[in-house]
């Protein structure tokens, strides 16, 4: 078990290192998100570290989700409920 959550996280942040774009003052890059990774493959609560990196890539987040590689791990319910914690809803893109 420990060895599989390893590899979804080393994947995890191998997808999001790929994608790296800037959109209105923002730099997009969803390897901002690695401190998310707990939260989002189990039931454990975001960080401060994740919910500010989550506002912080808000404007960023529609891009995300259309990228395939990256929407089979955000577009989860994990992922949409560490968003809801953070007060950062998912957009309806």
């Amino acid at each position: 078990m420990k060895t599989s959550f390893m590899v979804v996280c080393t994947l995890l942040v191998l997808l999001l290192a790929e994608e790296h774009v800037k959109v209105d003052a923002v730099t997009c890059s969803p390897a901002q998100l690695s401190s998310c990774v707990g939260a989002i493959t189990s039931s454990t609560p975001p960080s401060k570290l994740c919910c500010s990196k989550i506002k912080e890539q808000k404007p960023c987040l529609c891009q995300y989700l259309k990228n395939p590689n990256l929407q089979r791990l955000i577009n989860t319910p994990n992922a949409r409920k560490v968003a809801s914690t953070c007060g950062t809803p998912f957009p309806k893109c």
